[in-house]
């Protein structure tokens, strides 16, 4: 199967809608760790090679289109919080996220194409969502990247502030290993209580201590 290209923005460019940005997130599944998106309008002049779907690159040519992206393109990340994911729900915030992210962009984009099947609430801009955009959308491929290098490095930090669970290499994601540490250490202020495992902990050591 082919990868993305920039047939959906040359369509929209060709109705006078310019500039386009792709628009993406991660971090929906993570036990840990907030949700990142990315905006990305590029330059069609100056489009990376090889963008494609984040998580069909390795770690390494993520990190790398990452830093040609921000060199050629016009980017805005933004995130939610834990606490805004366990008050609203992960695909509120991860809607909130995508807004946010929008908003930050110099200027607006006249068409944002959002991955998914849902238009986020509270998007000032015309939009339009795009299933398996990121494997399909040359401009969301890009902010799929973006989101992802950005949030990893937000969990490789965290982790050497709360050794133990793994968020180095899972991401906050519920590996086995990351289960293990939860169950032994109890929860850190960084993990959602609104998600099941850590509920199920939190509530376990309650019944024990009462």
């Amino acid at each position: 199967m082919s990868g993305p290209d920039f047939s959906i923005e040359r369509h929209a460019i060709a109705g006078g809608q310019a500039p386009i940005a792709g628009v993406d997130e991660v971090g929906r599944g993570p036990l840990a760790g907030p949700v990142t998106a990315a905006a990305v309008i590029l330059d069609p002049a100056r489009i990376p090679a090889g963008l494609n779907d984040s998580k069909k690159l390795t770690a390494r040519r993520r990190e790398a289109l990452c830093t040609e992206i921000l060199a050629s393109s016009e980017v805005s990340v933004a995130h939610a919080s834990v606490a805004e994911i366990d008050a609203l729900n992960i695909l509120r915030a991860a809607h909130l996220a995508m807004v946010r992210a929008v908003s930050g962009l110099g200027r607006p984009p006249a068409l944002a194409l959002i991955d998914g099947n849902m238009l986020p609430d509270g998007l000032c801009v015309p939009a339009q969502a795009v299933v398996r955009g990121d494997a399909l959308s040359l401009s969301v491929a890009a902010a799929s990247i973006v989101a992802k290098v950005t949030r990893d490095r937000i969990m490789r930090d965290l982790a050497q502030q709360f050794p133990g669970y793994g968020w180095e290499t899972n991401a906050g994601y519920g590996s086995k290993s990351h289960i293990a540490a939860l169950q032994d250490f109890g929860p850190t202020p960084h993990h959602r209580r609104s998600f099941r495992p850590v509920h199920n902990i939190l509530y376990q050591d309650k019944s024990v201590t009462h």
